[in-house]
């Protein structure tokens, strides 16, 4: 147990510059609050015991602002910076040295049963306010963009972003998730559009000269 705590508390001077010391962590991180009290619910989801395990979870919800449901499985290291609005569906399964930000939901869709949560890979990390849902696995590595909505499943090593979720390259696993430098598929496409509408007006322009001056 203070084995596991320890290591949460190592994650979080991994992941976040502000950490100054431990006291500041236990007292201060909600992320670490919210993990701790979800495998406390989870060791209770497992044994049966599913009011239990739901009232540690809503505690959790009510104290951190992060909604864990007390069967998803996750791996170790994993962080939430910040949390608020964290939403983590039953059948969801994240891998180890997991990153979610603010804001992101693990959801279902319909009233599917059985798997109906996304699957998260090893070291993926998830922007702020991103949505990912359904029975979809996001593959080791891969990184997801703020505001994204992802619907269908994402390869390892790849970056996704906009709504529907696209991905749009491959990064190196150690490139960092630099959300300025991310690309944007739709602003492109809206680039794209206007350089041919414009070269159009000129080919049109050109031409209208043409048959003026012929007629003269």
């Amino acid at each position: 147990m203070f084995q596991a705590i320890r290591e949460q508390i190592d994650t979080v001077f991994r992941r976040d510059p502000a950490a100054r010391s431990v006291l500041e962590i236990v007292l201060c991180y909600p992320g670490l609050h919210a993990v701790l009290l979800h495998r406390m619910a989870h060791h209770l989801y497992d044994a049966g015991w599913f009011t239990p395990a739901r009232v540690v979870s809503q505690f959790s919800r009510m104290v951190t602002g992060i909604e864990i449901h007390p069967g998803a499985k996750i791996g170790r290291r994993f962080f939430i910076d910040h949390g608020m609005g964290v939403v983590i569906g039953e059948t969801a399964e994240i891998g180890d040295d997991v990153l979610l930000y603010q804001g992101v939901t693990l959801g279902g869709t319909g009233k599917v049963t059985g798997k109906r949560h996304p699957t998260l890979g090893n070291g993926v990390v998830v922007g702020t306010g991103a949505k990912i849902l359904g029975n979809i696995r996001i593959g080791d590595m891969s990184k997801v963009g703020a505001g994204s909505v992802v619907v269908r499943p994402v390869p390892d090593h790849s970056t996704v972003v906009g709504i529907p979720g696209r991905v749009v390259g491959n990064l190196d696993p150690a490139d960092a998730l630099e959300h300025g430098k991310l690309p944007d598929p739709q602003g492109q496409l809206v680039d794209e559009l206007a350089r041919r509408v414009a070269e159009l007006e000129a080919m049109v322009k050109a031409l209208s000269e043409e048959r003026t001056s012929q007629r003269h």
